[in-house]
């Protein structure tokens, strides 16, 4: 017993003084890599949804979340009020962030005569 413990003691002695140095590099590398591939791309999507809710405007074709078209007839600060199909009573309130896709009226002809 006496024998094992002098080994342990032994082996720590010996072991390699930039070990702590090499931990905190390792560390930073991860904190990197997670802010690089994780963080950052999150923040750019972030930013493009924002100024597409920003650019909505009255009459804009829309998609939701849910996978519904629909014209937005009224803007609110969080809500937007949304006609889907012919029906005009089919007229529904949803946030803003349930909008995937706004489409500028004039673009679906712009884009069919090229």
């Amino acid at each position: 017993m006496l024998s094992g413990i002098l080994l342990s003691a032994d082996a720590t002695a010996n072991s390699n003084p930039y070990g702590g140095i090499i931990m905190v590099v390792y560390v930073v590398l991860i904190i990197g890599f997670l802010y690089f591939f994780m963080i950052r791309p999150q923040k750019n999507e972030q930013k493009k949804k924002s100024a597409l809710l920003s650019s909505l405007e009255v009459g804009d074709s829309v998609l939701t979340t849910a996978g519904f078209y629909g014209v937005v007839i009224d803007i609110t600060d969080d809500t937007v009020i949304v006609e889907f199909g012919n029906n005009r009573n089919c007229r529904i309130p949803m946030q803003k962030s349930a909008i995937v896709q706004v489409e500028k009226p004039g673009s679906a002809t712009e884009e069919s005569s090229k």
